[in-house]
């Protein structure tokens, strides 16, 4: 199944700077492993804001639970998901 996530992170001001460096480095490490899975098939950044689009290809909404429940800055995003499937009139698989 293929779902569209906007993730829009909302860190507190006061949070520990180098505690958020770190966590991006590790999130920026999950989200690599989840794309060369397969699992995170595109990620794009949203223009000016701290926040995202992104496509997963998913067997099911439980497994996007997990994936998005394993992101280390989830604590600190708000999402929106929107199941899709695929228009009859879309000339490319992809």
């Amino acid at each position: 199944m293929l779902f569209m996530v906007r993730m829009d992170v909302n860190v507190p001001l006061n949070f520990d700077q180098t505690e958020l460096e770190n966590l991006k480095k590790t999130e920026k490490a999950r989200a690599e492993e989840l794309q060369r899975a397969g699992k995170w098939r595109h990620l794009w950044r949203i223009a000016g804001q701290y926040a995202n689009i992104s496509i997963f290809d998913v067997a099911d909404a439980n497994e996007l639970h997990d994936i998005m429940m394993s992101l280390p800055l989830f604590p600190f995003m708000s999402t929106e998901v929107t199941a899709l499937c695929r228009h009859p009139s879309a000339i490319e698989n992809d």
